[in-house]
C-alpha cells in the first residue's frame, strides 16, 4: 500500500504528465521518493526517466515502462490503465526485448496487436498470441486470403509497359525461319516478374489503344470500350497467362516453359493454349471459378467476327512460332493461310468452354465473409460505425504526434465518408476538395476529369459531394440518367469539425510541403514518395490497416471494435449499406439508392438479405394482429 492521499477531491487532468504530477503531489511524494519505492518491485525505470515523464520530455513507451505505470497506479490506488489512457499516443508501438528479435516488417505489423505483458507470458501463450495475429490480422483469416498470400509470393507474370500511344513492332523473321524453331520447353529459368519482350509488348499496347481510344483506327470496328482501370486489369490478367506459359515446369509455379521469343497474342487463337492454361489454373487452385469463365469470354470477344481485335489483327500470325507440345508447325502454317478460320474455331471453343466452366465454377472468395459479424447485426451501419469511434478513441495528441493524429483523422474521414456516400473505391479516393473560401471546380471540368469533389455549399451552408455520372463505373445505369450524383453531408457526430480540422491542418501535415495533388485524401509523404495522390493499392492498404487496428477486436489486448471481423477493403462498405437498407425496408430499390446502382445488381452482388431476414420482416407485420 502507498501513502494516503492528502486530499480526496480533485479535477482529473486529461494529460498524462499533468496527471502524474498531480498524484505524486496529492500523495505527498516527490520523484525521488517515488523512485525509491518503485525499486522495491520487479520493474523499475531510471530516476531520470521519471523526471522526464514529470517534465513532459518523454512519455512511456516500453513494456517495462507500462508495468511501472501499473505499479504507480496500485501505489496510489488508481484504476487499472489510468495513466495509459492519458498517454499522447497510446496506440504506439510497444518496445520489448522479445519484439526486437522479430524482423522490422513484422514488428511494424505487430505494433498494435501484442499485449504489453507479452514478454512475460509463458512461451505457449506467446505462440498462441502470435498465431492469432498472423492468422487473423496478417493472413486475413479466410481460405481465399491464405491462398492469395501464397500466390503473391510466387512472382512469375509478364509485365507490360504503360503508356497511351502505339509502339512500333520489331521486324519478325520470315515464316520459314520461324518454322525451323522447334520451340523446345525451357527449364531452369528463375521465377520473377519480368518485362514483356518488345514484340508482345507492342501487341499489348495495340490492344489497349484499340479498346481505350475515343475513335478506333480507320478500318477497324469494335464493340465496347475499356476505361483505364479495366485496361490495366486485363493486361494484368494476360500477363499472368503469358507468365504461366513461360514459367519453369520444375518450379513451384509449374509453368509450361515456353521460350520467351515465342510469346505473342496470336497464341490466344489456339484452343490448345487455352486448355493448358485452364488445366493449370484448376490444378493451382483446386477448382474452376468465374475468373476462368470471364477470361474465356474475353477470348471469345477478341476473336469475334467483325469486331474482335485479334481477328482484325491477322498480321500477328507473322509472329507465331511452334511451341513443343502446344503449337505445331502445321498450325502455324494454317494460321498464315486462314486466319479467319483459326479465329472462328477459337471463338466457338471459347464459348463452349465458358459454358462448361459456368456449370462447375465455385466461389473461392465469399465477399461477405470478412464482414459477416457486421452483416448479421440488426443494424449493420451502426455496427460499422463503431470502427470510426474506435479510430477517434485511439487518436493521439496532435501536439506531440501531429503526423499520427493526422493519419487517424484521415482514416476516420475515409470510413465516415464511405458510410455516407456508398461510393466505389475509385470514386472515393479520387475525390477532389475545394475548402471553404475556394471556388468549387465547375461541373463540366469534373466531368472531363471523371472525378467528384467535396466542396462547401454556401447556399445550403453544408458540405456537399458532387460526382458527375461520367465518373462512375456504371455511368449508363438508370440510376443516373446522365445526371450527377449530389449529396449534402449531415453535420452529425462531429463530422464537419473533423473535415475542417483535416483541411485546415492535418492534410498539410501529411503533405510535408510536397506538391498538393488537389485530392481530398493524400498519402503521408516520405522521401521515396513520388505523388501524394492515392492509387488503388495504397488506398486499399490504408483502409485495411485501419480495420486491422481499430475494427478487429483483439482478445489479447482488448482493442478493436467488432469481434470476428476480418481485414477487408473499402468496397465492403457497399455491402454494409445495401444490407442495412434491406434489413430496415426490405426494398432492393431503396438499397440501390444507397450505393448508386440498380435493384438487380443489389440482389445479385451486394445485399445479404437471407430468407430468415425476409421472414422476420414479414412477421413484424403479421404479428400485429395478435398484439391488438
Amino acid at each position: 500500500m502507498g501513502p494516503a492521499p492528502q486530499w480526496e477531491a480533485y479535477e482529473d487532468p486529461s494529460d498524462f504528465q499533468e496527471a502524474l504530477v498531480l498524484h505524486i503531489r496529492r500523495h505527498g511524494e516527490n520523484v525521488s521518493r517515488l523512485h525509491k519505492a518503485l525499486k522495491q518491485g520487479r520493474d523499475v525505470v531510471d530516476v531520470r526517466t521519471l523526471y522526464d515523464w514529470v517534465n513532459g520530455v518523454l512519455a512511456p513507451r516500453s513494456a517495462t515502462s507500462f508495468r511501472v505505470l501499473a505499479a504507480i497506479e496500485r501505489r496510489y490506488d488508481l484504476p487499472d490503465g489510468y495513466f495509459r489512457a492519458k498517454l499522447p499516443h497510446s496506440g504506439r508501438m510497444v518496445t520489448s526485448k522479445v519484439r526486437s528479435r522479430l524482423s522490422a516488417v513484422e514488428r511494424r505489423r505487430l505494433a498494435w496487436h501484442l499485449p504489453d505483458d507479452f514478454e512475460r507470458l509463458p512461451k505457449a501463450r506467446q505462440e498462441e498470441v502470435l498465431s492469432w495475429v498472423r492468422t487473423v490480422i496478417m493472413a486475413g483469416g479466410t481460405d481465399y486470403r491464405r491462398y492469395q498470400i501464397g500466390a503473391l509470393q510466387q512472382r512469375f507474370s509478364i509485365r507490360f509497359s504503360s503508356g497511351v500511344g502505339a509502339l512500333s513492332f520489331p521486324p519478325a523473321p520470315d515464316l520459314e525461319a520461324r518454322l525451323m524453331d522447334e520451340g523446345r520447353r525451357e527449364y531452369g529459368r528463375p521465377l520473377a516478374t519480368q518485362a514483356a519482350p518488345a514484340l508482345i509488348d507492342a501487341e499489348a499496347r495495340d490492344l489497349v489503344v484499340f479498346k481505350t481510344s475515343t475513335l478506333t483506327t480507320r478500318g477497324r470496328a469494335r464493340s465496347g470500350v475499356w476505361n483505364r482501370e479495366t485496361a490495366d486489369q486485363k493486361m494484368e490478367h494476360f500477363g499472368l497467362l503469358f507468365g504461366a506459359l513461360t514459367a519453369c515446369p520444375e518450379s513451384d509455379v509449374r509453368g509450361y516453359g515456353a521460350p520467351l521469343r515465342s510469346l505473342t497474342f496470336a497464341l490466344l487463337a489456339f484452343p490448345a493454349v487455352w486448355d493448358w492454361y485452364l488445366t493449370w489454373r484448376e490444378g493451382r487452385r483446386g477448382f474452376f471459378t468465374r475468373w476462368e469463365e470471364e477470361m474465356l469470354l474475353v477470348a471469345a470477344a477478341i476473336t469475334r467476327r467483325d469486331t474482335g481485335w485479334l481477328r482484325q489483327s491477322s498480321h500477328l500470325a507473322n509472329h507465331l512460332r511452334p511451341i513443343e507440345g502446344l503449337v505445331t508447325a502445321q498450325e502455324v502454317k494454317d494460321a498464315h493461310r486462314d486466319w479467319e478460320g483459326v479465329c472462328d474455331g477459337m471463338h466457338r471453343h471459347a464459348l463452349m468452354r465458358a459454358k462448361e466452366i459456368e456449370r462447375v465454377a465455385r466461389i473461392h472468395r465469399d465477399p461477405f465473409e470478412p464482414i459477416l459479424p457486421i452483416l448479421q447485426a440488426d443494424s449493420p451501419l451502426a455496427e460499422y460505425r463503431k470502427i470510426t469511434e474506435e479510430v477517434r478513441r485511439w487518436r493521439p495528441d496532435r501536439r506531440r504526434f501531429p503526423i499520427a493524429a493526422a493519419e487517424a483523422t484521415r482514416s476516420f474521414l475515409m470510413l465516415r465518408l464511405a458510410l455516407h456516400l456508398g461510393l466505389r473505391q475509385k470514386n472515393l479516393r479520387q475525390l477532389l476538395v475545394a475548402p471553404k473560401g475556394h471556388s468549387p471546380t465547375p461541373e463540366r471540368q469534373l466531368e472531363s476529369l471523371k472525378r467528384g469533389e467535396l466542396r462547401w455549399s454556401a447556399r445550403d451552408t453544408a458540405w456537399e459531394v458532387l460526382v458527375p455520372a461520367a465518373a462512375f463505373k456504371n455511368a449508363g445505369s438508370t440510376f443516373f440518367r446522365k445526371s450527377p450524383f449530389r449529396l449534402l453531408l449531415p453535420d452529425l457526430d462531429g463530422l464537419y469539425e473533423e473535415i475542417e480540422t483535416y483541411l485546415a491542418s492535418d492534410r498539410a501535415v501529411l503533405l510535408k510541403g510536397r506538391e498538393d495533388p488537389g485530392s481530398l485524401f493524400v498519402k503521408t509523404m516520405k522521401a521515396n514518395c513520388v505523388s501524394a495522390e492515392y492509387d488503388s493499392t495504397p488506398f486499399y492498404q490504408a483502409w485495411r490497416l485501419t480495420i486491422e487496428r481499430h475494427g478487429i477486436f483483439n482478445p489479447y489486448t482488448g482493442r478493436g471494435a467488432i469481434a470476428g471481423l476480418l481485414p477487408h477493403g473499402p468496397h465492403n462498405v457497399r455491402d454494409v449499406l445495401a444490407t442495412h437498407v434491406l434489413k430496415q425496408t426490405g426494398s432492393y430499390e431503396q438499397a440501390s439508392y444507397a450505393i448508386q446502382d440498380t435493384p438487380s445488381t443489389i440482389a445479385e452482388h451486394y445485399g445479404r438479405f437471407l430468407p430468415q431476414d425476409k421472414a422476420a420482416m414479414a412477421a413484424q407485420v403479421l404479428n400485429q394482429v395478435w398484439a391488438v
